[in-house]
């Protein structure tokens, strides 16, 4: 059984935070493009994003918690709320990206559509990573002086051995 000491983790420096969220974030996100417009086939474009956005935040939510700001485990409710307002955000940066694609373009094909998709996600999941990282998964003061305070302290001994000047007898008792 692991002790609440060991659970925690240390939260990532802010580069290797990134590059794990670009690979559980855009991991995600590749995968819900294509999602969305597999779905939007069926049903009503904005319909099928706003389900995909939903089912898309709560996956990527638990990786963030899990691996990407180390917080050591599952995402709260709180997490899950906040990254919801931030998906919300993100959600209407894609659609109004779409909105203009068919405004500007009659019939804009699958890789156009893709390419204006993904470059919208990317925007908004550079804000995302901002959003998650400064407020979202963030450490507070109290949280870290706990942290400090619970961790077991390294002491160094350092000790001197007189060594004998002379030829060394091991002595053998029978």
């Amino acid at each position: 059984m692991e002790s609440a000491e060991s659970q925690q983790q240390a939260a990532p420096g802010t580069f290797t935070a990134f590059a794990r969220f670009v690979l559980f974030g855009g991991g995600v996100g590749l995968a819900s493009s294509f999602a969305v417009a597999a779905l939007a086939s069926w049903m009503y474009w904005g319909l099928a994003n706003a389900l995909i956005t939903v089912v898309s935040t709560l996956l990527a939510t638990e990786l963030h918690a899990r691996f990407t700001f180390g917080a050591g485990g599952r995402a709260t409710r709180r997490q899950h709320a906040q990254s919801a307002g931030s998906a919300a955000a993100a959600y209407a940066v894609t659609s109004v990206a779409m909105l203009v694609l068919q405004q500007l373009a009659a019939a804009p094909g699958v890789m156009l559509e893709q390419a204006v998709y993904l470059s919208a996600s990317a925007l908004a999941g550079i804000a995302r990573f901002a959003v998650l990282r400064l407020v979202v998964f963030t450490r507070s003061r109290s949280q870290v002086a706990a942290t400090v305070r619970t961790a077991r302290p390294v002491h160094a001994i350092v000790g001197r051995t007189a060594v004998p000047a002379g030829p060394v007898m091991l002595s053998h008792a029978a």
